[in-house]
């Protein structure tokens, strides 16, 4: 079974940081482009940031400059650094990879997400 396993949400104050990061594993053959979403209540699923196999990075306008992303390939692992953090940040946030399996499937996982509370 393949899956996308995520850690580090939670509380904090507004101008405050918070590291997450998404660990995959299972069968898979290769990881292609991997990114974060989030979902704020009320409001549509939004791209927050991709990032390639080769770490071409993209960012929505929202978290230009204060969020950043990266990837270990070697572990499987994306990682979403976010900094001067704002209450419109808060919302719940899911990792995505476009993966092959190694029966030669290919598709989207997601994680299950993890909160993020940006509040005073």
């Amino acid at each position: 079974q393949v899956q996308l396993v995520e850690s580090g949400g939670g509380l904090v104050h507004p101008g405050g940081s918070l590291s997450l990061s998404c660990a995959a594993s299972g069968r898979i053959s290769s990881i292609y482009t991997m990114a974060w979403y989030r979902k704020a209540p009320g409001k549509q699923r939004e791209l927050v940031a991709t990032i390639t196999s080769s770490s071409n990075t993209n960012y929505a306008d929202s978290v230009k400059g204060r969020f950043t992303i990266s990837r270990d390939n070697a572990n499987n692992t994306v990682y979403l650094q976010m900094n001067s953090l704002k209450p419109d940040d808060t919302a719940v946030y899911y990792c995505n990879a476009f993966i092959s399996t190694t029966s030669g499937s290919r598709g989207n996982i997601w994680g299950q997400g993890t909160q993020v509370t940006v509040s005073s």
